[in-house]
Formats: C-alpha cells, sequence, structure tokens
C-alpha cells in the first residue's frame, strides 16, 4: 500500500518560506544602511543602533514566542508577527528622523523577526525526530537563498523606484506572504494524529505524550543552558556585525554598491550549502562536533578578513564565512533537544536565542562606534576573532544529556 504524504513536509515547506521572507527583509537593510547615512547624514553608531534594537526586541519577544507556542502553537503567532514585520517596513517609507527609524525598524521589525527562528524551527523539531538535523537545514536554506536575492533585489527596487517605494514594495510582500504561510503551520503530529516523521521513527501511539525533556527551571541550573547561552550570544556578535557592515566596509575598499551587496548575497549563497551539510553533519555526529567545525570555519573566514583589501579576497571571504554562518543557524535547535529534550524547547530556544540577540545588538552597535571613532574595522575584526576563539572553547565543554533527567 503506498504511504500517505506526511502533513510534516508542508510544515517544513511553510517554515522554508517564513525564513527566507523574514531574513530577505533583514539583509536587505544592509542596502539601505548607506543610503541612510548619505541621505541623512546619521553616523555609523547610529544607524546600527537600530539593528541593535531590532535584535534585543527579537530575543525578547521570542522567549514569550516560545512559550507561547510551546502551549497554543504557531499559527496566530506567525500571522501576528507578520503584520508586525510588513508595517515596519510599509511605514519606513516615511521616516523623516532617526526616532522613526528606531520605532519602525527597531520594534516592528524586531516584533516580526522575534517568529523566525524560535517558532518554525521549535515546530519542525516537533514533526521530525531521526531527521531533525536535515530538516531543519532544509528549512534554513531559505535563509540562504533569502540572504542571497534579497540585497541584489534591493538594490534593483531602489536603482529603479527610489528607496522610500522599494521599502512600500518589500513591507506589502512581506506583510501578504507570512499571513497567508501562518496558516499551514500546525503545533506538532499529534493535532492531525500522526507520528512523527510520518510514523517511521518510533512505535509511539497517536495522542500519547512523546514530549519530555528539562524544564526552564531545571535548565537554569545547569552548566550547559549558560554555556549555550554564552555560545550563543558569540555567534550573533560574529555573524550580526559583519551581516551589518560588510557593505559599509567593502564600499570603503573602494567597491561600488552594487559589487558590495554581491558580497553579502554571496554570503546568503554559501551559506546554503552550509545548511545543508551541516543538517546532515548534525544527524550523523551530534550537535558538539558541529558546532566545532562551524568555529573552526568561522576562524578560518575571520583571519582572511582581516588581510582581505581586493575584490576577489572579500568575496572567497564571503564563501568561507557563508558556510559557518549556514551551519550556526542550522545546528542549534537541533543541539538544544539533544541538551534538554523537546519538552520545553520553545521557551528554552527563545531564552538561548534571547542570549544571542544580545550579542546581535552589542556587535553591530560596538563595530559603529569603534568605526566612528578610529575610522576603520581592524580592531573589530581582531574582537570578533578571539571571540571566535573562546566560544570554540566553550563548545568543547558540552556534555550529552542523560536519559534519567528527562522530565515528562
Amino acid at each position: 500500500m503506498r504511504p500517505r504524504y506526511f502533513y510534516g513536509y508542508n510544515i517544513v515547506a511553510a517554515c522554508f518560506i517564513i525564513q527566507g521572507v523574514c531574513i530577505g527583509a533583514l539583509f536587505a537593510y544592509g542596502v539601505f544602511f548607506t543610503i541612510f547615512q548619505t541621505e541623512f547624514n546619521w553616523s555609523r553608531a547610529a544607524i546600527s543602533g537600530t539593528t541593535s534594537l531590532t535584535f534585543l526586541i527579537m530575543g525578547a519577544v521570542g522567549i514569550l514566542a516560545g512559550r507561547l507556542n510551546d502551549r497554543i502553537g504557531p499559527k496566530v503567532l506567525l500571522m501576528v508577527s507578520g503584520i508586525s514585520f510588513g508595517l515596519g517596513y510599509l511605514l519606513m517609507s516615511r521616516i523623516q528622523a532617526l526616532w522613526q527609524l528606531y520605532l519602525l525598524f527597531g520594534i516592528l521589525v524586531g516584533i516580526g523577526l522575534s517568529t523566525h527562528d524560535v517558532i518554525t524551527l521549535s515546530t519542525v523539531a516537533r514533526w521530525f525526530v531521526t531527521r531533525r538535523g536535515m530538516m531543519t537545514g532544509i528549512v534554513k536554506v531559505g535563509t540562504g537563498i533569502g540572504q542571497f536575492f534579497s540585497p541584489l533585489i534591493a538594490t534593483a527596487f531602489i536603482a529603479a523606484y527610489g528607496w522610500r517605494n522599494s521599502c512600500l514594495i518589500i513591507g506589502a510582500t512581506i506583510l501578504i506572504i507570512l499571513v497567508i504561510v501562518a496558516q499551514v503551520m500546525r503545533r506538532n503530529p499529534d493535532e492531525m494524529d500522526l507520528l512523527p516523521n510520518g510514523g517511521n521513527d518510533r512505535p509511539w501511539e497517536p495522542g500519547s505524550n512523546r514530549e519530555c525533556g528539562i524544564p526552564l527551571k531545571a535548565a537554569v541550573r545547569m552548566g550547559q543552558f549558560w554555556i549555550m547561552c554564552l555560545t550563543e550570544f558569540i555567534i550573533f556578535f560574529c555573524l550580526l556585525t559583519i551581516i551589518v557592515h560588510i557593505v559599509p566596509h567593502a564600499t570603503d575598499l573602494g567597491l561600488p554598491l552594487t559589487a558590495a551587496a554581491g558580497v553579502l548575497s554571496t554570503i546568503g549563497g554559501v551559506s546554503m550549502i552550509g545548511r545543508i551539510v551541516m543538517g546532515a553533519t548534525i544527524d550523523k555526529i551530534a550537535g558538539k562536533r558541529s558546532l566545532i567545525i562551524c568555529f573552526v570555519v568561522l576562524l578560518c573566514g575571520l583571519l582572511l578578513l582581516q588581510v582581505a583589501k581586493e575584490i576577489w579576497m572579500l568575496y572567497l571571504f564571503a564563501a568561507i564565512y557563508g558556510f559557518a554562518h549556514g551551519g550556526f543557524f542550522t545546528v542549534v535547535s537541533p543541539t538544544l533537544a539533544e541538551l534538554f529534550g523537546m519538552g520545553s524547547h520553545g521557551v528554552l530556544f527563545g531564552s538561548v536565542l534571547f542570549s544571542g540577540t544580545i550579542g546581535g545588538a552589542v556587535g553591530p552597535l560596538l563595530a559603529g562606534s569603534i568605526f566612528d571613532v578610529v575610522g576603520s574595522y581592524r580592531i573589530v575584526f581582531l574582537l570578533q576573532t578571539g571571540l571566535g576563539l573562546t566560544g570554540l572553547l566553550l563548545i568543547t565543554m558540552l556534555r550529552p544529556l542523560q536519559g534519567s533527567q528527562l522530565v515528562r
């Protein structure tokens, strides 16, 4: 008898689209960065501060979103966040003052971004077990596609319609797509009397309580939780600083805006390879070793960035760094499932992600402030390299979860 199509693949497809739209729009902000600097004469630190607020809001609201997702599921949460994200970009078309940018991109877009990882990846983790890493990697390929195409599309829109009309187009597209795709989402297979992996995983009965794990109150007393929090802080500090500042850095070296946007797109394009490769890898060698691989690749990229002065070197950096970028954003959620189980995965992932967003807030702002003082990113790149080494050492301290620690 031919097996019935598994609804979990619809979940993966929906999460793929959500990731692509959300992170694509975030990456597009790197193209608007230099436009805001030129048109309004705002400093790099001031413009970077908007992304810092975005990441703080994303992380703080993400904890609440993760807890709510553990209880009520993803559909309504994704609809609300999608409306907020779309409105943020739509209204950016009218900005005249810096505080408006902070309100619209910092707060509204931050709320919109709060669900893109916490809810999508936690939901995928509930629908798949033995193929959790691979399915997470496929979902995160959506992010890579958004990263690759969005800077190029945003640049083309700006050239054709101006930056204000481009914000209108991007905002309307975000709102419509995210609200529609949210209708596909379901919290877990139990809601449809299904089993994870289409019933090919374990002999569980539909409706049984499979979501055992370590609750948040117990996790915060474990060193592993704080290692993951510190690691995520470092990851976001390094990765989000590059996302925000690589285009201005490339233009400082003499690249035209189109070529600089191409560096950003290369990161997104290669990150898709990193997501698929590391998604398959984590299913075979688990989270700790996968994170070590990502940190080693990241450090190779950061060392190259110290000396990259020509266009081909920047594109080579983007390729190396892009692999690590994609890998990191794929392996963290499955690693948390390994370490703490699925019972409270949403709120635990949200809490760890909040630590990351603090790093994502501090990194771009600090980088912009350092550049405004010394006129160079050299100190920033050295700082990122040191943090990368620290993260690598922290990961070596992780220990696997013991079955006796799980709570139903």
